[in-house]
């Protein structure tokens, strides 16, 4: 069973590694952990973004380090999307009342007050995935694919794959719960929690230029 990997890079750090020791993830490793044997796996597509150093000072020098860990395994192919930050207008949540208020009395409210604040969002990953998705399942790229994901967008572009299409999918879900939207479309679903710390790269890895590839400090 010809097999690719379909990894939704940010869905997967916020929800299984920020906030932990194990973002040295060997997806090469992880993706081999995770589904049976019986699959073979011809390519591994990682959609990320490049961070901004705006928040954390080292964020893009550690993440430079890790796409430099990733392109050291063959199957790993990775894919760009971008961030988009601007500055815009938001109104100010209200203060939550102390009291239950009576449904017949009226209650005058100030008017809103808004606040200029910086907006980040993400742009292109997600579509990118779902693009490649659907064109590799009707080109019969693979017989099955596996999407790593807990992103309900994914739905629609799952469905077609399994229902007009035809070709199974399995659904690698980085939470305990996964979305039930999601599990509904999916041929199989596994969990890859458990294979999240034994699959980490080496604290050194060879560039293939013969350079030295070290694991970040905090992580």
């Amino acid at each position: 069973m010809r097999t690719i990997v379909y990894i939704d890079g940010l869905n997967l750090y916020y929800r299984a590694l920020k906030g932990t020791r194990h973002k040295w993830l060997d997806l090469e490793a992880l993706s081999y952990a995770s589904l049976p044997p019986n699959l073979s796996i011809a390519q591994i597509n990682y959609y990320t973004t490049r961070v901004s150093g705006r928040i954390d000072p080292n964020g893009p020098k550690d993440q430079h380090a890790y796409l430099r860990a990733l392109a050291t395994r063959p199957l790993i192919k990775i894919h760009y999307g971008r961030f988009l930050t601007n500055q815009k207008w938001s109104g100010l949540a209200p203060p939550i009342p102390s009291f239950k208020p009576d449904p017949t009395t009226l209650i005058i409210t100030p008017d809103p007050v808004v606040a200029r604040v910086w907006k980040t969002e993400e742009k292109g990953s997600d579509v990118n995935l779902a693009a490649h998705l659907v064109r590799d399942a009707f080109m019969k790229s693979f017989d099955e694919a596996a999407i790593l994901t807990n992103d309900t967008d994914l739905r629609e572009p799952m469905r077609i794959v399994k229902e007009e299409v035809g070709l199974p999918i399995t659904l690698l879900t980085p939470v305990d719960t996964p979305h039930k939207s999601l599990c509904d479309v999916a041929t199989h679903v596994r969990h890859i929690r458990p294979y999240i710390g034994p699959c980490q790269f080496p604290p050194s890895l060879t560039a293939a230029n013969g350079k030295q590839i070290l694991k970040p400090s905090d992580w």
